[in-house]
């Protein structure tokens, strides 16, 4: 089977209209629209970078450390300032990083320092958290999962981990599963 084109006359355009491919008609559209935020800038928005930055905590001792959240060991430096680690840099010097870090090592402090950690445990109780003791927490949890595994087996449960997790809070985790029973665990580290 031939294909044919049902027409054969000129262009609907005419023949002396110009055709724009795409690629021209992308790079025209660019231009404008470069043109026009250019155009559309508010004097005053754009100002002269300045040459750094005031140091907020001048008297900080830096230690090198090491990045625990995974087993490629990435350098951070920590700022610590009267014991209490303040900031954080990557390494630019360490050998395996060379000055980057994933997401969990850039916010390797405030998994430890945030204030919005939590740091007691909570109960929803008719649609309100409400703040629990550690031992009434650790009690009702094991009674439920005492009962799962007495009704249902160990493999009724998996236990998911936190990709917060370091090495070897990773390696307990997995230990704990096997005592329970099951192989059904994963310790969710992607990034």
């Amino acid at each position: 089977m031939k294909i044919r084109s049902r027409s054969k006359g000129p262009s609907p355009r005419g023949p002396d209209r110009a055709r724009t491919d795409r690629r021209g008609f992308l790079k025209a559209a660019a231009t404008a629209l470069g043109a026009g935020a250019v155009a559309g800038t508010p004097a005053g928005f754009v100002r002269r970078a300045r040459a750094g930055e005031k140091n907020p905590f001048p008297d900080a001792k830096q230690v090198k450390t090491v990045c625990t959240h995974c087993s490629v060991g990435c350098g951070v430096i920590a700022e610590v300032q009267n014991g209490v680690w303040v900031r954080q840099e990557m390494d630019l010097t360490h050998p395996i990083s060379r000055g980057g870090l994933c997401c969990k090592g850039a916010s390797l402090r405030d998994f430890a320092m945030s204030e919005k950690r939590l740091r007691f445990p909570l109960k929803l109780v008719d649609g309100r958290w409400q703040k629990i003791s550690w031992e009434k927490a650790l009690d009702e949890i094991a009674d439920r999962l005492l009962k799962i595994r007495k009704e249902s087996g160990p493999d009724s449960v998996f236990w998911m981990g936190s990709a917060k997790m370091s090495n070897e809070q990773c390696y307990l985790f997995r230990k704990m599963a096997a005592m329970w029973g099951t192989n059904n665990v994963d310790h969710q580290a992607r990034v």
